[in-house]
């Protein structure tokens, strides 16, 4: 089983299998946060005016710009606040700087596509060794464009947790985000160190930093389950998900 990860999302990235896209700090994270919560979808789109155009009644609007909420939306891109929001049943749809944007890079080609974090490394690593065939790649978001150290040591976390599954074949990308997570024992320290802890710092946000260094604090995995427009459809994998019982959906 091949084993890639990208450092950074860019629009020639082909993607034959399960890809793990990872926005740690945060939009990854407040994924999580929304299902557990008992969001029924999340609606990632690329833009704000793509997530202004969904807005009704049974509908709430996340993201962030600048790490704040955007004027009109319901909520930010708070994994804190998220756990607590009152999602129940509704439709969460999301955009936020970085991590929407890959996930509708991997969503081009992909036959499966997982949302990780640290906060479901475990369940995300597990089920995307399931459902792959060939190849599991992560791809990090970065920050605007640029590497993210928090992405980074996540995708190393996760690299991880694979070889522990079964047997892989790391590529480059791969031996370098392992290089990373094994250089720092504390996953809050690597988080800390990022320019994306940094900017939740300028902002008033960085107890969102703790919160996204936690490991393998839940089971939920959101994966891709459709499209609506520009909106990719994410929902709580379920349990015993096999690759034999759900279709391809990323690509086309």
């Amino acid at each position: 089983m091949r084993l890639k990860v990208d450092v950074l999302p860019a629009e020639e990235l082909v993607y034959p299998d399960v890809v793990l896209v990872v926005d740690v700090i945060r939009s990854t994270t407040t994924a999580v946060a929304f299902l557990e919560a008992g969001a029924e979808a999340l609606y990632w789109v690329p833009s704000l005016e793509a997530a202004r155009a969904f807005k009704d009644a049974d509908v709430l609007l996340a993201g962030e710009v600048g790490g704040l909420k955007p004027p009109g939306f319901d909520l930010g891109n708070s994994p804190r606040e998220a756990l607590e929001a009152p999602v129940g049943g509704k439709t969460v749809v999301m955009s936020t700087t970085n991590g929407t944007k890959a996930a509708h890079v991997a969503a081009r080609t992909a036959k499966h596509v997982l949302l990780a974090s640290l906060f479901n490394a475990h369940a995300a690593a597990r089920l995307a060794r399931e459902l792959a065939t060939e190849e599991v790649a992560i791809l990090a978001a970065g920050k605007e464009g640029r590497v993210g150290l928090d992405d980074l040591y996540t995708a190393g976390v996760l690299a991880e947790y694979l070889g522990l599954l079964g047997e892989v074949e790391p590529e480059d990308g791969a031996r370098i985000a392992l290089a990373v997570k094994r250089n720092y024992q504390d996953p809050l320290e690597a988080l800390s160190l990022s320019a994306a802890a940094t900017a939740l710092k300028g902002v008033g946000l960085e107890a969102d930093v703790p919160f996204c260094a936690q490991v393998a604090k839940s089971a939920v995995v959101p994966i891709l389950t459709g499209r609506v427009g520009e909106a990719l459809i994410f929902k709580t994998a379920p349990p015993g998900l096999t690759k034999r019982a759900i279709p391809g959906t990323g690509a086309g």
